[in-house]
């Protein structure tokens, strides 16, 4: 069983970003996967990608989510992820 990348972007005092946190945290788990965390505040080029869209969920260097992460959503990506 493959095992995806899952990486979330954010950046200091985003309020959305401790919900999609909290919200990649549950989905993962419930799949046994782990998770990373990069922040805008350390990255020009990921500051210069994805600076209105912050926070941002890449699973395999896709981005499949912004702003508000859709729990159901992710966990389906991640299952189809899983079953390649």
């Amino acid at each position: 069983m493959a095992r995806p990348q899952v990486v979330l972007i954010t950046k200091t005092d985003c309020h959305l970003c401790a919900d999609a946190r909290d919200a990649v945290g549950r989905v993962t788990a419930s799949l046994g996967l782990e998770w990373t965390e990069q922040r805008v505040d350390d990255d020009p080029g990921l500051r210069d990608r994805y600076a209105e869209e912050i926070p941002v969920v890449l699973v395999d260097g896709i981005q499949r989510d912004f702003w508000k992460i859709d729990e159901s959503r992710l966990e389906r990506v991640l299952q189809r992820a899983m079953a390649q």
